[in-house]
């Protein structure tokens, strides 16, 4: 909410000889008695994003371990070949987990449960810098034999340029209010004393992923992304 107020005025301090000191105006040119309005505001832009992120994974299991992890070797292997193959960048391509762990069963009458076997998982975060290609790109890992797949996390490679539009945005947003509340009053707005940024946020789309049917291609929804710029404004109201 707008916050109206005067500025406080100092105490007069009388001197032995009566004499009262006037009170010196702030380091800002704020006098005491002077309007002073805060208002918060927001601007939100709107974007499409221009890549996205997916996790893409390998689940295997085998008697032992070592046959765990080899099936699920072979397996990164051809998933690796997908990327490549889809034009991904090495740089686009991270491991994100890696583990092996053994599977138990249950034995009758307390006794300690026995090993069956073992379960080998590997995951890669993969950025996927065009959006045409990400349902195409999904399609290929899950050839190649991903078995877990997560995302998209879609984002905008550049940033800035989104996030200081809504900056602008808030401004012009906070500088009409302030206007309208002086008007309100009978003053005009002097002047704006100090800005404070209280952090911006991404809103994200809720990624939409249409699955493979009957051979089809799965096709992936992009929507858009809502940049957002929060700021503080405190504005010098003048008769």
């Amino acid at each position: 909410m707008p916050i109206l107020s005067t500025a406080s005025r100092p105490l007069a301090l009388a001197g032995l000889l009566g004499l009262a000191l006037a009170a010196p105006a702030h380091a800002d040119g704020v006098a005491p008695g002077d309007t002073l309005l805060t208002i918060p505001a927001e601007g939100k832009i709107s974007a499409a994003p221009d890549m996205a992120t997916v996790s893409a994974g390998v689940v295997t299991t085998g008697a032992s371990a070592a046959a765990a992890m080899a099936d699920n070797a072979a397996a990164m292997a051809r998933t690796f070949a997908a990327l490549q193959a889809a034009g991904v960048a090495d740089r686009d391509i991270q491991t994100s987990s890696l583990n092996l762990s053994p599977q138990f069963a249950p034995n009758p009458d307390n006794a300690p449960p026995r090993i069956t076997g073992y379960r080998a998982s590997n995951t890669v975060t993969v950025q996927l810098r065009e959006i045409a290609k990400v349902g195409a790109a999904v399609d290929a890992l899950v050839k190649a034999g991903a078995n877990e797949i997560n995302g998209p996390d879609f984002a905008l490679s550049a940033p800035d340029a989104t996030v200081d539009a809504a900056r602008v945005q808030a401004i012009a947003t906070a500088r009409a209010r302030a206007a309208l509340y002086a008007q309100a009053a009978g003053l005009h707005v002097a002047r704006i004393l100090s800005i404070t940024e209280d952090g911006g946020e991404v809103a994200r789309p809720m990624p939409m992923v249409f699955m493979a049917v009957r051979k089809e291609a799965t096709r992936v929804a992009a929507g858009s992304l809502d940049m957002t710029a929060h700021v503080t404004v405190t504005f010098e109201l003048a008769p």
